[in-house]
């Protein structure tokens, strides 16, 4: 029995692992698009923040998909699939002033923080610090991501 509920903790886990991942990655691609399209008075620097924050987010992708796969569950996979996962709307058909681009990925990592520390949360509460320890660090960046970028809107 104790090994049932351990293995339903894991999948819900690894489930939720999953949302973090899309979410992730669809915030990759949104900042990746905004720092091939940002123009305007400050782009110089809008351009190397949105650069280094998009290397970071696919840096980060590797080690989720592999704590999913460490529990026992595959990672989703393809741009539909993280589409429909995904807490974090995709980057508009049309690029907005910067004001808006800075606005929108400071909420998108106040949510992503958000859904991390739901994760871990959950993770603490079946004993998994493995998945605890992996969002907190998460969380420390998307709250420090979220602050330089709204730092620029006030």
């Amino acid at each position: 029995m104790a090994s049932s509920k351990r293995n339903d903790q894991r999948k819900r886990i690894a489930e939720r692992l999953g949302v973090v991942l899309a979410s992730s990655y669809v915030l990759m691609l949104k900042t990746q698009n905004f720092h091939w399209n940002v123009t305007g008075p400050h782009f110089n620097a809008l351009h190397t923040m949105f650069g280094a924050q998009y290397a970071e987010l696919f840096v980060a992708i590797d080690p989720i998909a592999e704590r999913m796969r460490a529990l026992g569950e595959f990672a989703p996979g393809g741009l539909a699939g993280y589409g429909k996962l995904s807490a974090i709307d995709d980057a508009p058909a049309s690029p907005p002033k910067y004001e808006k681009m800075l606005a929108q990925l400071a909420s998108d990592h106040e949510r992503l923080s958000a859904l991390c520390g739901d994760l871990r949360a959950l993770a603490d509460e079946a004993g998994d610090t493995a998945t605890g320890d992996l969002m907190n660090g998460r969380i420390d960046l998307h709250d420090k991501t979220a602050w330089m970028l709204n730092a620029h809107l006030a």
